[in-house]
Parts: structure tokens; sequence; C-alpha cells
């Protein structure tokens, strides 16, 4: 199917069924009974696919082309084991065993395309540094191209480490450089974003507020999307939500949006007024809402709330989950799933990754069994 055809179809599936009043629908995909929204509704998938549809969608994550842009990060994590309490301080002696490094941020959500078998492109900074270096390196060994990362000499690579024993992390500590990137910084990869704008689905922001998303970011970006007719998709930032207004779909976790609305997200009737706001303050066409075990909320402008609930075995890490989430839709969206159908496969995968220890991603394989094991 071409591109642009997957673009026009998809948007025009942004535009949900005109409704005076919203109702809750829950989609019930796994143990509900666990869920807090045990009070309303229940109904089966009102997705309109079964798992042969959903498979085909899923077989044409190959054919989606998605840029991604927002904070670089290099993730690097220290293995050890824990046995004694050092004589210096009230602190733990990890026996380091092993370092691994990983893509995060941005480069995370490139990293999930990537694994799920799309075609990416990845737009950030990168400071002139052996970190930089070593991103652009894991970037080129995965076949995708790097014209889009900028070397900037007045700040550094963006890097998180973490030290884990006994599967649990003992303490992070971040190089970064918070600062909002230049004008001129801005205008480059704007027009790098124009010369591949005809060759791109989808368009995801990840802010991870070390300063590549701004205010005259996204206004660049809005405009370029709504121009193409490309999907426009964000993974937000705590205390940067004014920069997301008239996007296609934001996926905050209920403590980003709870932040955003001034209140504790704890039941429904919270969840309900954090979606509803943000829709209209926004001006969202849509908001899907994580929350962890609880699963995942989508609100439509002027549609109806669709709950669904996690599917997840177990849930030991969530670091990188976000990442999964808005890659998973994104490329969903792309191949032409509605709203729905997206939302419903962006929980499989978020389901498969926070069983695992780490910044982590999904194969297209992975997802295609996890469909196939709920739906026979």
């Amino acid at each position: 199917m071409p591109a642009r055809r997957l673009r026009r179809h998809d948007l025009r599936l942004h535009e949900t069924s005109r409704q005076p009043h919203a109702k809750v629908i829950n989609v019930s995909l796994s143990a509900f009974k666990r869920n807090r929204f045990r009070g309303v509704m229940i109904r089966e998938p009102e997705i309109g696919l079964g798992g042969n549809e959903l498979k085909t969608y899923i077989d044409r994550f190959s054919d989606t082309r998605i840029l991604v842009i927002g904070d670089i990060i290099l993730d690097k994590y220290v293995w050890g084991h824990v046995s004694r309490i050092s004589p210096e301080a009230p602190v733990p002696v990890v026996e380091v065993k092993q370092e691994t490094k990983r893509l995060g941020g941005a480069a995370n959500v490139l990293n999930n395309i990537a694994s799920l078998g799309g075609h990416a492109i990845l737009c950030g900074v990168v400071g002139d540094d052996r970190a930089g270096r070593e991103i652009g390196e894991r970037v080129r060994s995965m076949g995708l191209p790097t014209e889009g990362i900028i070397t900037m000499k007045d700040r550094p690579t963006s890097m998180k480490s973490r030290v884990v024993a006994h599967n649990q992390q003992v303490v992070r500590f971040d190089r970064e450089d918070r600062r909002k990137i230049s004008e001129a910084g801005i205008h480059r990869i704007l027009d790098f974003i124009k010369q591949v704008q005809d060759r791109i689905d989808a368009i995801i922001v990840a802010d991870y507020g070390k300063g590549v998303i701004s205010d005259g970011m996204m206004e660049g970006l809005r405009s370029l999307a709504w121009d193409s007719n490309t999907i426009l998709g964000v993974d937000p930032k705590t205390g940067n939500f004014e920069y997301y207004k008239g996007v296609h779909v934001i996926t905050p976790n209920h403590h980003e949006a709870g932040a955003y609305c001034g209140i504790e997200i704890e039941d429904e009737e919270s969840l309900l007024e954090a979606g509803r706001r943000m829709l209209e303050d926004l001006e969202a066409r849509s908001v899907l809402i994580t929350q962890g075990k609880d699963g995942m909320t989508l609100f439509e402008r002027e549609g109806e709330v669709i709950h669904i609930p996690t599917v997840a075995r177990k849930v030991f890490d969530v670091t990188g989950a976000g990442d999964t989430v808005i890659s998973t839709l994104c490329m969903s969206l792309a191949s032409g799933m509605d709203l729905r159908a997206a939302s419903v496969i962006a929980n499989f995968a978020a389901g498969i990754v926070v069983g695992e220890l780490g910044t982590s991603t999904v194969t297209a394989e992975e997802l295609q069994a996890a469909v196939n094991g709920h739906f026979g």
C-alpha cells in the first residue's frame, strides 16, 4: 500500500464518530477484575478486527517510515552484586560484573521501530564526545541514517548511568545539559525534516526535557505535519505540555497527565477529568493515558473513552515502556489501523517490554505471538 495513501487513510480514521456526550467502553482483553475500572460496562474489543486482520497490519510495519525527533540519550548499565555495606558510609558496595550500553531516549524509540521492522530516521543533537560518536556508530550499525543527528560542541551527549544489583536499581547518575538548543539548531533540524518529509508516514516527538523540544520546534513540526498529511505523535515531558498543542496523539502516563492537570489520578472520575481536559486544552485529536498495571485509556475528541486493561503477565521494569507505546502506536497508525486498534496493539507491546529489566524493545514476531495468544 503506498505511503501517501496510508497517511490519508489514517488521518481520516482519526475523525471518530461525533457524539454529544462521551461514554466509557472497557475493552476486555485480560483479567478485568484486577482493574480499578470494574464499576462500568464491559464489552468485547470494539476494534472491528480479529487476530488475522491485526496480523496483516503488523506485517505492514516493514513498509512504515517514521521520523523520530527528540532528546538522544546513551543508557549505560553497571551490573553487579551486593554482599556488604561500605565501612566509609552506610551504602552498599556493588561488585561490578558487567557493563552494557544501550540507545536511550529518542534513540530508544528509533530502536523500537527498527526492532518492529520499520524504517526510521533519528533527529536530535549529541555532543562532540565519545558517547555521541558511539550513538552514531550504533545507529549506522542498524543500517539507519545519521544525517539528522547534529553534533554540537557546546554541550555533552546526554548519558544516564544506572547501577543494578540483584535485578534492582541501586542508583542512577546523569551527565547532561538541559538548556534549550539554539535557534540555529532548531532551523538545522527542521530544514533536514523538510528534505525527507515526502518519505515519512509519521513524526514521533520523544521529549525527555534535555533541550531539543521547544515551542519553536513544535511550531515547525506542526506546520510540516499538517502540510504533508503526516501523523504527529508525542511522548511528553512534564513541564513542557504547553508545547504540544494540535498534535494527532499524545501519550502521557498517569503521573504526567495528573501533574499537567494539577490533580492526582486515583479513580475513574479523576482519570476522565484529566483526559478530557487535555483534549480541550491541548486541542489534540486524541490522548492515550498509560497507567502501568492498570492498562491505558484512550480519549478521542468528541468520541468515546476506551479503557484497555493491561495484558502484561508481570511488571518487572517500566523503563522505556513509554518509548514502546509511542513507537508501536504510530507504526500501527501508519500501517492503516484506526486509533482503537492501534492502542490495543500498543498495549500488547507494552505488556511484553515491562517484563524485561532495563530499556527493552519488542519484535514484530513477539508482538504477533502475543496477539495470536490472545485472539487464537
